[in-house]
């Protein structure tokens, strides 16, 4: 369909249009052989759309999200890119399409206002780019980092962080070298914490708060991260696996269990006790609320296995302090 859009520009033009998803900036079409009359020709008579000011739609209708994006991008010119929000939903970090379009372009420059835009500066604008993704974007950890700074709270931050390495688009190797990068980052300490060898393996949020709150500060033994399985010939991933102990802790953030999901958890149980394995599951509120007596019950499921290293995090917490 781009390919009638785009019929009758020059050859590189129309190469470059299909990329763009059926948009050009003025400069692109004066250098590509088209005249600077020859542009408003085509915008007077409506074969052309302005999308911004000096940036056209090479065709009519409603412009795909793709070619909002590209628009956005030429109009902020040399070395912009897709950024914080818009990259994110570009790379499957998010779920949504963000309502505003984010731009981050180089420290030294300055533009006029661009509608429906928020546009930052970075210094290292040029390296945060992605080499070849189009439309023009950060990478990946860039964006992950960019909406961790940006975060109300450092937990939401870590949010951020787990979503990326959860959802397997990036890793914490990749991040810490990221961050290494950065001389100022707000969140800092619990960022890098997060990307810490005591945290390898954590892919949520909560499994960020388990292990910070229950596993560490109570001298648990380290259980395996997203353990791999096999159930009905499917992979499937135990939160943590105590190994030697026949304990499986499985953390849901769900405030509810919709459609059948609630009985697959149940059969995924159902399973691991047949095996002989022991399921505890915790939500935000055990974690949130009452990580000590989460503890306490982890404490004595491991217990049953033999004796285990534990102790208790203050005065009032009810784990009983022992030594293998």
């Amino acid at each position: 369909m781009l390919a009638d859009m785009t019929s009758g520009l020059p050859e590189y033009l129309d190469r470059l249009a299909q990329i763009q998803y059926g948009v050009l900036s003025a400069h692109q079409a004066i250098s590509g052989g088209i005249s600077r009359d020859k542009v408003r020709t085509l915008v007077r008579t409506g074969r052309w759309r302005t999308l911004h000011y000096g940036v056209y739609a090479t065709f009519t209708g409603t412009p795909a999200r793709q070619a909002v994006l590209w628009a956005a991008v030429l109009r902020a010119g040399p070395g912009a890119v897709l950024s914080y929000d818009t990259a994110a939903e570009l790379q499957r970090l998010t779920d949504w399409a963000s309502p505003q379009i984010h731009l981050t372009i180089p420290g030294s420059r300055r533009i006029a206002a661009i509608s429906g835009a928020v546009v930052h500066h970075a210094i290292r604008a040029g390296q945060a780019a992605h080499p070849t993704d189009m439309p023009p974007r950060t990478r990946i950890e860039e964006t992950v980092l960019d909406l961790a700074e940006v975060a109300a709270t450092a937990e939401e931050a870590c949010g951020w962080i787990t979503r990326g390495i959860g959802r397997r688009l990036t890793t914490q190797q990749r991040l810490r070298r990221a961050l290494e990068h950065r001389r100022r980052m707000r969140f800092r300490s619990e960022i890098a914490e997060l990307l810490s060898e005591d945290m390898a393996g954590v892919h949520s949020a909560l499994e960020y708060r388990y292990v910070k709150w229950v596993e560490l500060p109570h001298g648990f033994p380290r259980g395996r991260r997203q353990a791999p399985d096999r159930r009905d010939g499917r992979h499937i991933y135990r939160d943590v696996l105590y190994d030697g102990y026949g304990l499986i802790v499985e953390l849901d953030g769900r405030a509810a269990h919709p459609g059948d999901t609630r009985w697959n958890d149940i059969r995924r149980d159902n399973a691991a006790a047949a095996s002989g394995l022991m399921t505890l599951r915790y939500g935000w509120d055990d974690l949130r609320i009452r990580p000590c007596l989460v503890a306490d019950e982890i404490y004595r499921a491991l217990r049953r296995a033999g004796p285990v290293s534990a102790r208790p995090c203050s005065a009032g917490c009810p784990v009983t302090r022992t030594s293998p």
